[in-house]
Parts: C-alpha cells; sequence; structure tokens
C-alpha cells in the first residue's frame, strides 16, 4: 500500500456524511472546511442564511458537497426538521459535530436570569438533544458513528480573562455529558469525544475597534499560554479530522484540548 492509501484508510472521510452545528461563523467554519477535505459531504446548520450560503459556495468551489440547512437549536421542532433534511438530501448522518453556542459577559452577582437560560439551552441542552436524534439514527443502522463536541477550556478551570459563568457552567456539563454519552453508547460503536480549544480569534472575542482581540485581553490570554500566542486558523483542523476518522476508532470519553499548553500549568 501507498503511504497515501495508508493515510487515506487511517484519516479519509469520503463516503461519510458529516453535520456541523454553529457553521455560519467562527471555528464552525474551519470545522466544516476541515471535513469536506478529508472527502466528507456536509451539512451546515445555523440560524445565519445569507453566511451559510456563502461559505457552502466556499465549499462546493473547492469539489466537496455542502448543503446549508436553517435552524435554530433551542427549538427541538427545528432541530427534527433538520436533521429529517440532512437525512433526506446527503444521506445518514456519520458524524455530528456541536459547535453552536453562545458566551455572554457579566459578573456573576449581576449575571441575568434570561441570559443563563438561554446559555445552557444553547450549549447544552440543545446539544443534548440533537446528538440524541442523531444517535437513534446510527444505534438503528447499527453501523456506528462519531460525535463530536466542541467544549472549551473554561469546562477545566474558572476564565480569568472574561466573567462567562453561564459559558463555564455550560461547558463544565458539556465535558461531563460527553463521558457519559461515549459510556452509554459505547456498545453501539459509536464514539463521543470533545475538543476544548484554547484562545484563538473569532467573533465572540475579536474587538471590532482592533480587527482582533482587545490588546488588554490579548497580552493576558498570551502570557497564561506557555507557547506564548493565541491559536491560528487551521490548528483545530487536524483534531476534528483525527476524531471523525477510521484514526481514533478505539477514542471514546476524551476530551483533547488544542490550547497552547494552557491547562498544563
Amino acid at each position: 500500500m501507498t503511504i497515501d492509501g495508508a493515510l487515506e484508510n487511517l484519516f479519509g472521510l469520503k463516503g461519510k456524511v458529516a453535520l456541523v452545528t454553529g457553521a455560519s461563523a467562527g471555528l464552525g467554519v474551519e470545522f466544516a472546511k476541515a471535513l469536506a477535505t478529508a472527502g466528507a459531504d456536509v451539512a451546515i446548520l445555523a440560524r445565519r442564511k445569507d453566511r451559510l450560503d456563502n461559505l457552502t459556495r466556499e465549499i462546493e468551489q473547492a469539489g466537496a458537497r455542502c448543503l446549508p440547512v436553517q435552524g435554530d437549536l433551542v427549538d427541538w421542532a427545528q432541530i427534527e426538521k433538520a436533521v429529517s433534511t440532512v437525512e433526506k438530501e446527503l444521506g445518514k448522518v456519520d458524524i455530528l459535530v456541536n459547535n453552536a453556542g453562545m458566551a455572554p459577559v457579566a459578573r456573576a452577582e449581576k449575571f441575568p436570569r434570561d441570559l443563563w437560560d438561554s446559555t445552557i439551552a444553547l450549549n447544552l441542552t440543545a446539544v443534548f438533544l440533537i446528538s440524541q436524534r442523531v444517535a437513534r439514527g446510527m444505534i438503528e443502522r447499527g453501523e456506528g458513528g462519531r460525535i463530536i463536541n466542541i467544549i472549551s477550556i473554561t469546562s477545566q478551570g474558572a476564565n480569568s480573562i472574561y466573567p462567562t459563568v453561564a459559558y463555564n457552567a455550560s461547558k463544565g456539563g458539556l465535558a461531563a455529558m460527553t463521558k457519559q454519552l461515549a459510556v452509554e453508547w459505547a456498545r453501539h460503536d459509536i464514539t463521543v469525544n470533545g475538543i476544548s480549544p484554547g484562545w484563538f480569534p473569532t467573533e465572540m472575542s475579536i474587538d471590532p475597534r482592533y480587527g482582533d482581540v482587545h490588546p488588554k485581553y490579548k497580552e493576558k490570554m498570551e502570557s497564561l499560554t506557555p507557547m506564548g500566542r493565541l491559536g491560528r486558523e487551521g490548528e483545530l483542523s487536524g483534531a476534528v479530522i483525527y476524531l471523525a476518522s477510521p484514526a481514533s476508532s478505539f477514542v471514546t470519553g476524551a476530551v483533547l484540548n488544542v490550547d497552547g499548553g494552557w491547562t498544563a500549568w
């Protein structure tokens, strides 16, 4: 076997269908592109249809199939409709990447109840509901599958940069849920793993006034990261391809930190 053939057997996703939530911006865009590059047909799910259409054109121009699906994950009916649409248009979902999320900022003693509820609803409850819906199909078919939850380094410790109590709580819960689902669904050959990104410049952290993370916060992020910098575009691609691919067939219940050493202190 050639080297290229061996790599394809390990990391290739040709013939697989991947569904990426929150794929209208930020890290979700990178995950969708990475899975398409590895050969998967990709469905991208988010609320902002115009952005989904733009990403669809970009992925299709690169030679992959892409299906934009508009939907709000806090509504069960829209989750059901979205997954059913993907199954009808692309086929069974083999890979689910739960990336959609929100991170409102407010000090804990002043944090509004409605923001708490909406954060938990999107970051935790919606992840469970769409995972449950997709896993049922995987179990019925008996072919296994991959579920990848995008967690956060703040699931493992307090956020020393921004006051994000609801986000931290939701991501801590997601890390625990990842392990529970991994144990329950292992007998169905469904792996459930997580990726915990460190600090990456995204819409959540970029200050429009600077076109980058605010210098004050960026300096602190870099000083607390052993590699001395923020993450760069593309540095999460390998992680999602690995956890979606045959190479990770005996990996489940794991959370992979991609953080420049932040959690190693």
